[in-house]
């Protein structure tokens, strides 16, 4: 980009919202650094210290480099809105019997409308973060997400929610380079330690990654409400007890506290009835699903139908399929071959290429 602005950069006091701060001040950018407080871990009552985003020592981190390359630095708080909104809905949703991504939900709803709001109250016409992803502008004039290069890092699909509004201000730096190149560039400005420094990869206000845990500090009384649910098998004949609904996820396999001789998973969940199905692994693969609450980014809608590659978790490769609109603002998903695993509430992205056509919440497999 030839024409340099003023850019608000969310840093977390990590490796890559760091580098993405220092190198945008590097290429001419007035930079505003703000570091987003959305959780405090204790309130949660988990036995570990905050982590992530969430911990003084970050805080610490980012405000001493802002400080350090002569831009300003800011705290917003935005526990409340963060709380009411990530955190109430990821509770809701495994009360639904479903399986959530708040990063999804915190991404779209929270993080950027925080940050456009405050970029708008500094002057700054851009907002910029360190996800491993690329965006610009199109030939049909709408902005595009697409894959950043590291494919292992790739963070695309945790973004198929932002709007047209939010991606035409958004600049996302370490969408062309790899993780090691991003690490190389710590150390060339002079942060050794932060080149090392170990990455979360847990919910930030899950840090001990025992959601299960979360959800009954969250909800009182939860084990006893539903205590006492059956598995059962895909034909109901019941094969034991559950400990509850909500502490199961599709495609489970482990802590089922229950034996057949054979490897059985988790493959639909009944919140009315308190019914966990378990069968094989045969049982996980579906070859359709519905798609809801779309976000399309490269075009303006679907109106026929579409091949493209579809993306049902982060870690998923994707498989190949056809997208055919509904006409009441859903997508149906026929896949060529069949997909495993399909988590009502996760995330599908769709992907034309490297580019991000769209996504939306997985209502059935």
């Amino acid at each position: 980009m030839s024409r340099k602005g003023k850019v608000l950069v969310a840093m977390s006091g990590g490796i890559d919202s760091t580098v993405t701060a220092l190198m945008l001040h590097q290429q001419g950018y007035e930079v505003v650094g703000i570091t987003m407080k959305t959780w405090d871990y204790a309130a949660s009552g988990g036995s570990k210290k905050e982590t992530g985003c969430c911990n003084l020592d970050s805080f610490n981190d980012a405000r001493m480099a802002a400080v350090q390359h002569g831009f300003p630095h800011y705290i917003l708080d935005i526990r409340e809105e963060f709380g009411s909104f990530v955190v109430e809905n990821f509770v809701d949703e495994y009360l639904a019997g479903r399986t959530p991504n708040p990063c999804v939900l915190c991404n779209t709803h929270i993080k950027w409308r925080a940050l456009l709001k405050r970029a708008d109250a500094l002057g700054c016409e851009f907002i910029a973060t360190g996800h491993y992803a690329q965006v610009r502008q199109h030939d049909n004039g709408r902005f595009v997400i697409s894959k950043g290069v590291d494919e292992t890092k790739d963070q695309s699909y945790v973004l198929w929610g932002l709007q047209q509004d939010l991606l035409s201000r958004t600049l996302l730096p370490l969408g062309p380079y790899r993780k090691t190149e991003i690490r190389q560039m710590a150390e060339d400005f002079g942060y050794p330690e932060l080149a090392k420094k170990s990455e979360s990869y847990e919910i930030c206000f899950v840090p001990d990654n025992d959601y299960r845990g979360f959800l009954k500090r969250k909800v009182e009384g939860l084990e006893e409400q539903v205590a006492g649910g059956s598995f059962v098998d895909k034909e109901g004949n019941i094969l034991g007890q559950h400990k509850g609904y909500p502490f199961y996820t599709i495609g489970q396999r482990k802590g089922l506290d229950i034996t057949f001789g054979k490897p059985v998973y988790v493959t639909a969940i009944n919140p009315d009835t308190n019914t966990v199905v378990l069968g094989d692994e045969e049982d996980l693969e579906k070859e359709d699903m519905r798609v809801a609450k779309i976000n399309w980014i490269k075009y303006d809608g679907l109106q026929e139908p579409m091949e493209a590659l579809t993306k049902i978790r982060y870690k998923d490769k994707g498989s190949f399929s056809v997208l055919t609109p509904s006409g009441i603002g859903d997508v149906s998903v026929r896949f060529f071959e069949k997909a495993k695993g399909i988590a009502p509430g996760q995330s599908a992205v769709f992907y034309e290429g490297d580019d991000v056509i769209g996504g939306g919440i997985i209502q059935r497999g």
